[in-house]
């Protein structure tokens, strides 16, 4: 979907039409951009840009807070369009999906002609744009769909010596897990562009990144990615952040933020019946240098008591030494039941007593309201 959040915010309210529109913190707090029109975005305004810098660049730019509610309602909407044309749909974000239409085209036709249809069928019912890549794999589709934003359809060739003609002249940056870092080590190695890659062995590619690092950027540059669209999406992860309106130095009001974010994922989690394998704390300083931490959660937990206790351990194994202008706190390897070995010191009974208490609690805060409990504590039952 094209610049999703702040389209839906035009289209629902038709005076925002052809305005630059923000969504996210205002600009006169701490925050970022969670979206921006493509109006906003000629001001040079981007996602995760501090708010107060986008209030700088755009001055009458219209900031609006997200409405995560709407945005999902109308997410579910389009998927319904994409089933509509097949069955094979992963969704990917809110806002982005892969679709496999090999079976679909007796029905609706090739690729080309299906992505029209879709692009047809989604403006019709929501009034908004999707930019399409149709190719022969996720990374190349993937790719495709950014490259003519907004109201895109793109086609990559199936030939392979095409692809890698096609592939050629883009930056290394567009190659799907290549990050600054990964790009600055190649830069330095005088790879710029994916044709430097394409020419580079994978002996050199190893020296410079890793054994698999180079395997996955070595495959992606010349267009192979055999990884399969797989319809049931599942999360991969849950996290939580806050950003301070100023940053702190009090141990207390850092602790006690962490604690509400790691309850909050908590609640996520166990929401969606899984345990968490690991844990993770994020923390941003005054100066923008951001850090994680992360431990295993053995054996994988989603109760509150667990989930704050290492959260806390996080913490105070990490020594603040400047004002904390972000936290952050997140769990990953998610399946849908606990397994491992339980620590030798831990009786076999506790994590399904604070398990049981966690979802007893999440019962009454759905019943009476979040302020129905108040104040627990990090610590085990008793």
């Amino acid at each position: 979907m094209d610049a999703f959040f702040a389209a839906v915010e035009q289209r629902d309210r038709p005076t925002l039409r052809g305005q630059p529109v923000v969504v996210g913190s205002p600009p006169d707090q701490r925050g970022v951009v969670a979206a921006a029109s493509y109006e906003a975005r000629r001001y040079g305004i981007h996602s995760a840009m501090p708010s107060r810098e986008a209030g700088r660049r755009c001055p009458h730019a219209v900031f609006l807070p997200p409405n995560f509610k709407r945005y999902s309602a109308v997410s579910k909407q389009v998927l319904a369009i994409f089933e509509h044309f097949t069955p094979l749909v992963e969704p990917v974000s809110v806002d982005e999906a892969f679709l496999d239409v090999t079976g679909a085209q007796r029905l609706f036709g090739h690729g080309p002609a299906i992505a029209s249809k879709i692009k047809q069928a989604v403006h019709a019912e929501t009034d908004l744009t999707v930019s399409v890549g149709v190719a022969p794999n996720k990374f190349l589709a993937k790719l495709a769909s950014d490259l003519h934003k907004p109201d895109g359809l793109t086609i990559v060739p199936s030939d392979p010596a095409a692809i890698r003609a096609f592939l050629a002249p883009l930056p290394v940056g567009k190659i799907w897990g290549v990050g600054k870092v990964s790009e600055q080590i190649l830069a330095r190695a005088g790879l710029y562009h994916i044709a430097d890659l394409q020419h580079a062995t994978l002996a050199h590619l190893v020296r410079l990144l890793g054994k698999d690092a180079a395997a996955h950027l070595h495959a992606l540059a010349h267009g192979e990615d055999a990884r399969p669209v797989e319809p049931t999406w599942d999360e991969k992860s849950i996290s939580r952040e806050h950003t301070f309106l100023d940053d702190v130095r009090e141990p207390m009001l850092i602790e006690r933020t962490l604690v509400d974010l790691a309850e909050d994922v908590g609640r996520r989690l166990r929401k969606t019946g899984k345990y968490a394998g690991l844990a993770r704390l994020k923390l941003r300083w005054k100066n923008f240098q951001t850090i994680t931490r992360q431990v295993p959660l053995v054996p994988p937990r989603c109760d509150d008591f667990r989930l704050r206790a290492v959260a806390l351990e996080l913490l105070a194994a990490q020594t603040v030494t400047q004002p904390v202008r972000l936290i952050g706190f997140g769990v990953g390897q998610l399946a849908f039941q606990s397994a491992g070995q339980l620590n030798l010191f831990e009786s076999s009974s506790t994590p399904r007593r604070t398990e049981a208490l966690s979802r007893a609690v999440d019962e009454i805060r759905r019943r009476f309201g979040k302020d129905a409990i108040l104040g627990a504590a990090a610590k085990q039952p008793d």
